[in-house]
């Protein structure tokens, strides 16, 4: 049986660790020729190498997508690696929190340069080469999938993680107002919206707040933190063809929280 991401080429953001590297992992097993991107050099060799072994096609590519020529340069990798762009894995992301009244105004332009603008750009660049490879196919049929990463805090309001929230809620907008001018291209485009999901990110947060887990257990109908894996799990589905009549739409991985959800717990 032919896996979902057979022989597509995809190209994985923020793959050096947490929810980028389990994406990544997922779309290897998915049978996805891997395009995997990090600032991290050395994490990222760590997952280059565990791809590898696991007999997965993988070429990395350590660069600071927030630079002038990182997107650029990246999809210039992708085409030296597999001369092709099918997936977009939009997994890289800043976490940070603070007070609201000692925040520096640039501390809100970092965060937002490095979650939205490089998803923006990076979408802009890979969808152009999307709609050129359908052009050359005969320009009819899918031509692509992007998927974002999100969080639940973006439709929430959590004074101590403002800047996070604001690039969430403007990530979701990305992605509806994306899917809408690129569905006649045949690119779809969707986002994951994560709940409590264990990550780096979370787990100094439980060694900073010790009460945390328990609280963020409460709130979550399901009664547990949620994995990497899962949703990764989320992301594959929504650049499969399975998902091939959704786009637009944010996935919430969440365990329901979203539903139940206080205005004072974070979200990660």
């Amino acid at each position: 049986m032919a896996q979902p991401l057979e022989g597509k080429a995809a190209i994985v953001t923020g793959a050096g660790r947490g929810v980028g590297r389990a994406i990544a992992l997922r779309f290897a097993q998915a049978g996805a020729r891997l395009l995997i991107s990090d600032k991290d050099e050395a994490a990222l060799r760590l997952v280059a190498d565990r791809l590898a072994e696991d007999g997965a096609e993988v070429t990395s590519f350590a660069c600071d997508l927030a630079t002038p020529l990182g997107v650029s340069n990246l999809i210039a990798a992708s085409l030296d690696a597999y001369d092709r762009v099918d997936v977009l894995a939009n997994g890289l992301r800043q976490i940070s929190s603070g007070d609201i009244m000692s925040m520096e105004p640039a501390a809100l332009t970092e965060i937002f340069d490095v979650n939205v603008r490089t998803a923006f750009q990076l979408s802009q660049a890979a969808a152009r080469r999307m709609i050129a490879q359908r052009e050359e196919a005969g320009g009819e049929g899918p031509a692509g999938a992007i998927v974002n990463l999100s969080s639940i805090v973006g439709r929430r309001s959590v004074p101590s993680m403002l800047r996070y929230s604001v690039t969430c809620a403007a990530m979701d907008q990305l992605t509806r107002a994306m899917a809408v001018a690129l569905a006649p291209q045949g690119i779809r485009v969707n986002a994951v919206g994560l709940g409590s999901v264990m990550t780096a990110a979370l787990r100094d947060a439980f060694k900073e707040t010790p009460d945390l887990r328990d609280d963020l257990i409460r709130v979550t109908p399901l009664g547990r933190i949620g994995d990497a894996a899962e949703a990764a799990e989320a992301a594959l589905y929504l650049c499969s063809p399975a998902s091939s009549f959704i786009t637009g739409q944010i996935l919430d991985v969440d365990g329901g929280r979203n539903i139940l959800d206080p205005l004072d717990l974070p979200a990660l």
